[in-house]
């Protein structure tokens, strides 16, 4: 009797937050989830036990994005197509760089955004785009971008420019794939504003340099941000789309 094939996830920032919570539903419902973060959780492992799910972590610093994209590389060449019924690649991971005018930021600190928030998604694309174009089971990217990759706002410079990059190459990736007989399909997809600890790092920036503060603060007191489980059904729901890839960029609230 033939092994019943299982859905394939890889998702990066999967050890909090939204991440987190994605990586918990696509488990409860018996996928293997391979994660990327910077530390493994624990609780995903006991998670996945009691679900009778697979669960492979890795401590990764994705701002190797060499070095991640390797070891994607490397893991997926070494499994079998007839393994799974799908992979999906989920772009998740990001950070928010010190919240000052560009004028004022670090060098550092700006490569480090960029690398994470773009490099390490482009890298990541490729590798494994690369690793299954032989392959002829369903191929999905989602990429988790934002509404400040299509709206401006100070001292923000590097997220922002993190964000319309990665809506940017999701275009053109979605050109070259849709070129190719079994091309995957993919999207850059906001998923809405979620109480997480970006949102606690923005509403605890200094006023005189994030000015838009005072906004974030309205959110969370008048009950506007999607909890972090909540983000994640929305999220997994638009990827299990009969239309997924129909746009190239998207949002949960379209």
């Amino acid at each position: 009797m033939d092994t019943p094939r299982t859905h394939l996830f890889v998702l990066t920032g999967a050890s909090r937050g939204m991440g987190l919570a994605m990586a918990q539903q696509l488990l409860a419902a018996g996928h293997t989830v391979v994660c990327m973060s910077r530390k493994t959780e624990s609780s995903l492992d006991t998670w996945a036990s009691s679900h009778k799910a697979t669960v492979v972590q890795w401590s990764q610093d994705l701002s190797d994005s060499a070095g991640a994209s390797h070891r994607l590389s490397a893991w997926l060449v070494g499994t079998q197509e007839a393994q799974w019924a799908s992979a999906t690649l989920i772009n998740n991971a990001g950070v928010i760089p010190a919240l000052v005018p560009l004028r004022e930021a670090q060098a550092d600190d700006l490569a480090h955004a960029l690398r994470v928030g773009l490099e390490a998604p482009m890298a990541l694309c490729a590798a494994f785009l690369q690793a299954t174009s032989t392959w002829q089971v369903p191929r999905k990217i989602l990429n988790v971008s934002s509404g400040l990759g299509r709206r401006a706002m100070a001292s923000q410079a590097a997220y922002c420019a993190a964000k319309a990059g990665m809506d940017h190459f999701t275009r053109c990736l979605a050109l070259d794939e849709a070129l190719l007989p079994n091309g995957a399909k993919v999207c850059s997809l906001a998923p809405g504003v979620i109480d997480t600890d970006m949102q606690v790092q923005l509403r605890g920036a200094d006023a005189a340099h994030f000015p838009d503060r005072a906004s974030f603060e309205g959110l969370h007191s008048h009950g506007q941000l999607s909890s972090p489980a909540d983000a994640a059904k929305k999220v997994l729901a638009y990827l299990a789309r009969a239309d997924f890839g129909a746009h190239a960029v998207g949002d949960v609230r379209d």
